[in-house]
């Protein structure tokens, strides 16, 4: 029996769009996201076992995480798309970076979601990363459900998780499970909404395989399994929860004021499937997303979509670029042309894909919400727009200032145009950003930590064949350049080349030593803006 056997099942409606849940996952490294985000898969009918995508009928090695250094490492470094379709329902799962130093690629794929699946360690707590991955949730209004992952381990107790989730992230807390123990004296959760006990065929600590129905905390379903001074813990939670904590209340759940939480174990499949049974039961189809001069309604005819993620490379036997594509409105058609805002120019997308992990397959229809690659050979970038004809930018997805800057050193020289190839996909991905000094021909690159500058090195070697390496600079940071006076902006440049990079849109930067410098020219030069973020909506200029 299942939780769908058990629970209502999300009606599928007619209207294609809104039987669509795109949703991310986010994290502080470690809290078992990657495993929930496989496991969610499996659940869903996409892959068969975890690690294992279903395509044509074979069965292929395959990972959320495909690239052959998070692979080596054990941590994400880039999101990863995958769509699966249970019930009628279409999923859109994105899995995010947890290491904080791919918070800008993370930023980004937040964007293309309407809702995100909060993952917290039963034993750490709320841990930095995940803070910050909240509050750009909370910006943007994202309604986030809460996994309390790893409890067949020791960790802290419910109710002090709880709490800490609403005190430290001031949101209203409604727990839909409850841990049966934990750690060694883990039995399995219990569904006090439905009156299900999910545990273990084996006994204590085993993998989730039966559901139990049981009349209540009474029932010897429970108390003939269960140690007594578990069940004593667990009535004593359910009390409290009960009277301390407010009935789910979806409208103030939507508006990103209150969190379900569900206490699980992806490793032993406990949670995964009341998630997704939420999801589709609850969860947000497909809003409208900001653009210039109004927003994009998901129910308008006409196509439009921006482009959240590139990714170059992600079949080694290709020069591939995929440029991903959150649709927001309209009804797409594999062949139709659509305007490339920002060069003014018709693209016919003649083989639009859908992400399975590592596999893929041919987009023949997409409706809002959904998200599909076009291959593309460097006409599409991040922050670029696509509709059927209207001149209008998606905005809302911004560049983040660097904070740490290198100079960088070729091995080969005879490998130039190489190396500049390799850096300008990556940038383009997003990975890294460069910026090509007024004075001097070594360019500068710049990340926001430094487990990006080995993920660079690492792939322009696989890929690109080119080994690299970095020099340190006198800079530290970086801080893109405006002014409302174009002679004052030009005369500002023109006396601080030193310090005066172009970006690879050439945006003008100004190369800082240190903070209290960010600090002290801004002062001197009151008539120029310093700016730590730049939105990323691209002109037919840039």
């Amino acid at each position: 029996m299942s939780v769908i056997d058990a629970e209502p099942v999300a009606k599928a409606s007619a209207i294609p769009y809104e039987n669509r849940r795109t949703f991310a996952i986010i994290s502080h490294p470690d809290a078992g996201k990657t495993t929930l985000t496989e496991k969610l898969l499996l659940s869903g009918g996409a892959i068969r076992a975890a690690g294992q995508v279903r395509a044509r009928g074979e069965r292929r090695r395959a990972r959320s995480d495909w690239m052959k250094i998070e692979q080596e490492r054990g941590i994400s470094v880039s999101s990863s798309v995958m769509t699966f379709e249970r019930d009628g329902i279409v999923f859109n799962l994105l899995d995010t970076p947890g290491h904080e130093d791919f918070s800008e690629d993370t930023y980004r794929t937040l964007t293309a979601v309407d809702a995100a699946i909060m993952v917290i360690d039963a034993a750490k707590g709320i841990e930095a990363q995940t803070r910050k991955l909240f509050e750009v949730c909370r910006l943007r209004d994202i309604p986030i459900i809460t996994f309390v992952n790893k409890i067949d381990r020791e960790g802290r107790h419910p109710l002090e998780a709880l709490d800490e989730i609403q005190e430290a992230l001031a949101l209203d807390v409604t727990p839909m499970t409850w841990p049966v123990g934990m750690g060694s004296d883990f039995f399995g959760v219990y569904d006090w909404k439905n009156k299900l006990f999910r545990t273990a065929s084996g006994g204590r600590g085993g993998p989730f395989d039966t559901v139990k129905p049981v009349s209540g905390l009474d029932d010897e379903q429970l108390t003939g399994v269960v140690f007594d001074r578990v069940m004593e813990e667990l009535t004593e939670n359910v009390e409290l929860g009960s009277e301390a904590y407010p009935e789910f209340d979806r409208e103030a759940f939507m508006e990103g004021h209150m969190t379900p939480v569900f206490f699980g174990s992806a490793l032993r499949d406990y949670g995964i499937e009341e998630l997704i049974s939420f999801i589709a039961r609850f969860g947000p189809s497909p809003h409208s997303q900001p653009a210039t001069g109004r927003r994009i309604l998901p129910d308008e005819d006409k196509v439009s979509g921006f482009v959240f993620k590139v990714q170059a490379n992600m079949d080694p036997k290709h020069r591939d670029r995929i440029a991903f594509v959150r649709l927001c409105s309209g009804t797409f058609k594999r062949g139709m042309k659509l305007k490339h805002v920002r060069a003014g120019k018709q693209i016919a997308v003649s083989a639009p894909i859908f992400f399975f992990a590592e596999e893929r397959e041919i987009a023949e229809t997409a409706y809002p919400g959904d998200v599909i690659g076009i291959p593309n050979h460097g006409q599409l970038r991040v922050g670029d727009t696509l509709t059927e004809g209207e001149d209008i930018h998606v905005t809302g997805l911004p560049a983040f200032a660097p904070e740490v800057l290198r100079r960088v050193r070729l091995s080969d020289t005879m490998r130039v145009k190489q190396m500049r190839q390799g850096l300008e996909d990556l940038a383009e991905e997003g990975l890294v950003q460069i910026f090509k000094p007024a004075i001097g021909s070594n360019w500068i690159v710049g990340v926001v930590g430094v487990l990006q500058l080995d993920v660079v090195v690492e792939r322009l070697r696989q890929e690109y064949s080119t080994e690299i390496g970095f020099d340190a600079v006198q800079y530290n940071t970086a801080r893109w350049i405006e002014a409302d006076d174009e002679l004052v902006l030009k005369k500002f440049l023109e006396g601080n080349r030193l310090n005066v990079a172009n970006d690879r849109d050439d945006k003008p930067v100004f190369l800082f030593k240190s903070a209290w410098e960010v600090n002290y020219i801004g002062e001197k030069n009151p008539d120029i803006r310093f700016r730590e973020t730049r939105e990323i909506v691209h002109t037919d200029e840039s």
